[in-house]
C-alpha cells in the first residue's frame, strides 16, 4: 500500500500544482474520511483496527484523484463513507470487496450527482475535457493531453507521472504489467477498428492519454482483490476492460467509460477464476465437472 502511495504522489503532486489548494483539500478531506470511517466501523464492530496497513487511505487518495477539483467538500466525505463502509467493510473488510472502493464510490457519486463530477474547470475556467472535444469530433493537442495542462480529475490529467508511477509499481514487483498492457492495447485497437477515424494513430494516442484510462488501468484495474489471480484471468479481464471502455466512449452518450468498465469486470471476477484456475496436480476432470483424485 505504501508503494501504491509512492508511485501516485507524482501525479498527486502535479494535480495540486495544475488544479490549486482545492485539489488539495479535497485530498486531505478523502483520505481522512476514508481513514476516520475504517477506524470507527472496526471499533463499534469489535474488531482489529487496521488503518495502519495504508489500505483506507489508499482507498480515500485515489477516490480524491478521481474527483474534479472544488467539488464541495461534503462529496469526498459521502464518497469515502460509501467507499468504506457500503464497498468494503460491510462485505468483510480488506480482502473481501467485491469491487475497487474508489470506483464504487465514484460511480455512485457519478449516477448522483452527475452534473458536478462532470464540470471542470481549468486556469479557473469551467470548460470540456479532451474527453468530450474528442467525443464531439474536435481535436485535441496530444502533446498536453500526455503532459497533463488539460481539464479533468485531479489524478487523471498526466499520462506521463501516471506511466513513471506504473513503471515503478512493476519494477518493485507491487503489479503485473499484464492487465494494464492489455487494458490499453484492447482499447487501442477497438479505437483504430471503430472510432471512425481510420489507421489515425493520433487519434487513437489522444484517446488512450485521456480521461481516466492509465490512472483506471494502472492503479485500479490491478487491485489484488478485484481482479484474477492467472495470467490467462488477467488476459481476460484485461481484453474485458478495454473491450467496455471503447463501448461506453464510442457508443455511449458520455465521454468516459474507465470506471463503470473496470466495476463491469470486477463482478465478472468470479466467473473468469472459474474457468482459468488450473486443474491441481494429481486431479483429473470429470465429465460432469466435478474433480476426482
Amino acid at each position: 500500500m505504501l508503494d501504491v502511495i509512492l508511485a501516485l504522489l507524482p501525479a498527486t503532486v502535479f494535480g495540486i500544482y495544475i488544479f490549486g489548494a482545492s485539489a488539495a483539500v479535497t485530498i486531505a478531506v478523502s483520505i481522512v474520511t476514508c481513514v476516520a470511517a475504517e477506524y470507527i466501523y472496526q471499533k463499534l464492530m469489535k474488531q482489529k483496527v487496521s488503518v495502519s496497513d495504508l489500505s483506507a487511505a489508499v482507498t480515500g487518495l485515489l477516490l480524491a484523484l478521481n474527483l474534479p477539483a472544488g467539488v464541495p467538500f461534503w462529496m469526498p466525505v459521502l464518497g469515502g463513507l460509501f467507499a468504506i463502509i457500503v464497498v468494503k467493510q460491510v462485505f468483510g473488510g480488506l480482502g473481501q470487496n467485491f469491487m475497487n472502493p474508489a470506483l464504487g464510490a465514484r460511480c455512485f457519486l457519478m449516477i448522483s450527482f452527475a452534473a458536478r463530477m462532470t464540470t471542470f474547470t481549468y486556469d479557473g475556467v469551467t470548460t470540456a475535457t479532451p474527453l468530450a472535444l474528442l467525443k464531439a469530433g474536435k481535436s485535441v493537442d496530444l502533446g498536453s493531453v500526455f503532459t497533463g495542462f488539460i481539464p479533468g480529475t485531479i489524478g487523471e490529467t498526466s499520462a506521463v507521472l501516471l506511466l513513471l508511477g506504473g513503471a515503478y509499481l512493476v519494477l518493485k514487483k507491487v503489479i503485473s504489467p499484464l492487465i494494464p498492457c492489455i487494458y490499453v492495447a484492447t482499447v487501442a485497437v477497438f479505437v483504430l477498428l471503430f472510432g471512425g477515424h481510420g489507421f489515425d494513430l493520433t487519434y487513437m494516442a489522444s484517446e488512450i492519454f485521456s480521461g481516466g484510462l492509465m490512472l483506471g488501468a494502472i492503479f485500479m484495474a490491478t487491485d489484488y482483490v478485484t481482479s484474477p489471480i492467472t495470467s490467462r484471468g488477467k488476459i481476460i479481464f484485461g481484453v474485458l476492460c478495454g473491450l467496455l471502455t471503447g463501448i461506453f466512449r464510442l457508443f455511449g452518450p458520455m465521454a468516459e467509460g474507465v470506471s463503470y468498465s473496470i466495476i463491469i469486470a470486477n463482478l465478472v471476477v468470479p466467473l473468469i477464476e472459474k474457468i482459468t484456475v488450473p486443474t491441481p496436480f494429481g486431479i483429473v476432470k470429470a465429465k460432469g465437472g466435478k474433480d476426482n483424485e
